[in-house]
Formats: C-alpha cells, structure tokens, sequence
C-alpha cells in the first residue's frame, strides 16, 4: 500500500508526555516482559483508550494483562480520573497535572510505565505473542501502519475539526475539508479492492482507522453542515469495512457510544451543526448483530 505523506496538513503542536515507559526483553530495561505483572487503565469513550481496548482484545490478553475500565467521563479537573491519582503521584514527585488516561501500570512497584496508547500496543504486541495469533504490527509493515496514524491524525481528525470549527473563515474551512475527503478517497480506493489496509488481515492499521472513522461519525459530524456529512458518507467501501469491523466482536464489544457521547458534550465548546442530524452509521445495530452472533 503506498501512502503519500500529507504536507497540506500542518502538524498540531502536543505537550511532551509525561510518562514514556517500554517494556523490554530483559531484567536491565527495568520493565521486562512478564505476564500478570502489567494493568491498562482505559476508557473506551477516549479514542486512545479504545483502541488499546481492541488491540488488547486482538491480542487475547485477557489473562496476562487485565484492564481496568474508567468512567467515560473524568471526574478531576483537566480531564483527569481519581482513580489513576495514586498511580501518578506514586511516579513523580510532587506531580500536580492531571491523572490522565490511558495507563499501562506495573502491578509490582505500583507506578506508571507510559501513558502512550501506541507504544503501549506495540510493546504488548512485541513482548506478548501467543502462536494461534499473527501480530498486529507485521515484520515490514511498520512503515505503511504509521503511515495510516498519520493519515488518521491528520488528514482525517485534525482535518475533520477545523473543517468544522464554529468561527472559522469560510475558506479555511472548505480546505479543510478538501484534505478530509482526499485522505478518505484514497483509503476508499485501497478498501474497494481489498479487506483490510495491510496484509490481507485485521493489523494495528485498521484499528487505527476504526476508531478514527467512529470519532468522525459519531464526534466530528456534529460540527459539519449536512452537504459536508452527506459527501463524507459517500464513500461507500470506507464504511462497509467500518460496518464489518463493528461487527467483529473485538472491536464491537469495546463500543460505549453512550460514553463516546457524554465524553463530547462534556468537553467541546464548538457548535452543533445541520450534520448532527445525519448518522452515517447504525453502530448500535451493527454492535448488537455481533453480540447475538456471539451468543449463537
């Protein structure tokens, strides 16, 4: 899959984490891989914390690594969760910023490892493996899955909120949304003639994009006039395959639109647009079909 970078989109400027942690082969990395040792804290109404909630359900590591579930929206100032405070101020000292999620936290010292959702992944993908599953990142393939993160953040997310900035100048704004529908016609293109980004099979890439195409139509929308939300949902193959992966019991069971939908209006101070009223996708009915399918 070639996948051409997106010089028109500008990169958003983001603070410097504040815990970048890697699990490692052995004991002189200071967190070497062992099961049962490692927790995630997670929300799956965050975009981050849903898709290491997929990921982590791809990779089957129920038993080795258990998730603890945070309440969609946070309860501290700054977007923050009283339940990972102790957590943080066990990690730095005097810490005073926000208890964010997600975590991936070392169960012997109690302290964090990385509030990094894509390191986190690749770690646990790379340091956990068990044999009746392939990776989720490929050997060869890292370059065209980040090629699809930078796709996602910046020709889809960031492209998405500034074509729906309330204030914006007119022109602005349509740019913006020239880049969303070309970065969508060119995965539209790869998905009309195979099933899944990389490899012929479900990789970190798709969940990437899933999660990406679930905060376009269930976030961003709301903030897009009706003709903008009617040409994104044209694009037919980009959310069948949507529609397919809601339907896989991975990535379905790990959808808290509920969640996804208090989480935004608790947080955006942007303005409901016409687009809000036109659903691209019934995720809750695909998320059923997979449920009963499960029970069958």
């Amino acid at each position: 899959m070639s996948i051409t970078p997106l010089a028109a989109v500008p990169s958003v400027h983001r603070a410097a984490p504040v815990f970048r942690g890697r699990i490692g082969q052995d004991a002189r990395s200071g967190h070497y891989a062992v099961p049962h040792r490692y927790r995630l804290h997670l929300s799956t109404a965050c975009p981050d914390g849903l898709r290491l909630a997929v990921g982590h359900s791809l990779l089957g590591l129920d038993g080795s690594c258990p998730v603890t579930v945070l309440p969609a929206v946070p309860d501290c100032p700054g977007g923050g969760h009283s339940a990972l405070r102790p957590l943080y101020e066990a990690s730095a000292h005097h810490y005073t910023g926000p208890a964010l999620a997600p975590v991936l936290s070392d169960d012997w010292s109690g302290r964090i490892v990385s509030t990094q959702a894509r390191d986190i992944l690749r770690d646990l993908d790379r340091f956990f493996p068990r044999e009746d599953r392939p990776a989720l990142y490929p050997c060869g393939q890292e370059s065209v899955i980040e090629a699809v993160e930078r796709m996602c953040a910046e020709g889809i997310e960031e492209a998405a909120q500034r074509a729906g900035r309330a204030g914006a100048d007119p022109a602005e704004r349509a740019a913006a949304l020239d880049v969303l529908l070309d970065t969508l016609g060119r995965l539209e293109s790869r998905l009309a003639a195979e099933a899944y980004l990389v490899d012929d099979r479900i990789t970190a890439a798709d969940i990437e994009l899933w999660v990406t195409l679930v905060q376009l139509d269930t976030v961003h929308r709301c903030h897009l006039d009706a003709a903008a939300v009617h040409r994104i949902a044209g694009h037919r193959a980009l959310w069948a395959y949507a529609r397919r992966l809601a339907a896989h019991l991975a990535f379905g069971r790990h959808l808290d639109l509920d969640g996804i939908s208090r989480r935004h209006h608790g947080r955006c101070q942007g303005l409901e647009a016409a687009g809000a009223a036109v659903q691209i996708l019934d995720w809750a009915g695909h998320v059923a079909g997979a449920e009963d399918a499960s029970r069958r």
